[in-house]
């Protein structure tokens, strides 16, 4: 989360050449952070006790892959699109970085919950 807030930081606060590559990278971004916001808050609460109805493992692997294709496009997009201004730059590099580490959370959240209930079934 640290990583998306700082690359969106990077991106609104320097100066803009192409204001649509731009938008889209501050709309992935900060769309990703309230759904991060958003499952860290179901798994505070125990929100996902009482709604059994939803698989949330499965849900959240979903948001994160979902999300990490569509930080990784827009962090491409505003890596080509920076023209040598090192806040896009650097808002293009956060990004990078936030979907690697959104890559090992998506991984880390499957062999939790799938590998984990897999093993357990069989026991």
């Amino acid at each position: 989360m640290v990583s998306l807030l700082i690359g969106f930081i990077c991106v609104n606060s320097s100066v803009w050449t192409d204001y649509s590559a731009y938008s889209y990278f501050q709309i992935v971004s900060i769309c990703d952070l309230i759904m991060i916001g958003i499952f860290y808050l179901v798994y505070i609460f125990r929100v996902y006790k009482m709604l059994s109805c939803i698989s949330w493992p499965l849900a959240e692997f979903l948001h994160y892959l979902i999300g990490t294709v569509l930080l990784f496009i827009a962090c491409i997009v505003a890596a080509s699109k920076s023209y040598n201004q090192s806040g896009l730059i650097a808002g293009a590099v956060f990004g990078f970085l936030a979907t690697f580490l959104c890559i090992l959370n998506m991984w880390s959240s499957y062999k939790v919950s799938c590998v984990t209930q897999s093993t357990d079934a069989a026991v």
